[in-house]
């Protein structure tokens, strides 16, 4: 498994998004600055939360962006399907015989078996709220750097 940009991306923007109050529309250059996501890759996104009813976009100029549903409702393995498709360790897992001739007799698939059982369980039982964020990554990355004294 492979957690790409996208995904990242994704979870950023909707960390964020979620650290908001319910009821704001967040523009996406607010996105962009407070999550360090590239103008190029967050409008993509964006898109696909949009298509995928994650996020409901407003159109205008106090246009943006919000949650379609509460933030706890939205796991971490639906973000990471909805830009990877169906998470998968390995294909001998989900397609049997149909990928390998082995799979009946494999010593080992059981072990695949239930690691991709225990990390889809993982994921789906982390939602958007608990990595909810208020102020933003470059916020907090600068607040870190500020020297104590």
């Amino acid at each position: 498994m492979n957690v790409g940009r996208r995904v990242d991306y994704a979870l950023r923007a909707l960390a964020y998004l979620a650290g908001q109050p319910t009821d704001r529309v967040i523009p996406r250059a607010e996105i962009e600055s407070q999550q360090g996501i590239p103008r190029h890759f967050l409008s993509k996104i964006l898109r696909r939360l949009v298509a995928a009813e994650l996020l409901v976009s407003l159109p205008g100029a106090r246009g943006g962006f919000r949650l379609c549903r509460p933030a706890s409702e939205v796991t971490v393995r639906e973000v990471y399907e909805c830009f990877e498709g169906a998470l998968c360790l390995i294909e001998c897992v989900p397609e049997g015989d149909s990928f390998c001739c082995f799979a009946k007799v494999c010593t080992q698939i059981d072990v695949w078996q239930g690691a991709q059982r225990r990390l889809l369980e993982y994921l789906d039982g982390v939602s958007v709220a608990a990595i909810a964020d208020q102020q933003g990554l470059m916020r907090r990355l600068a607040n870190s750097e500020t020297p104590r004294g």
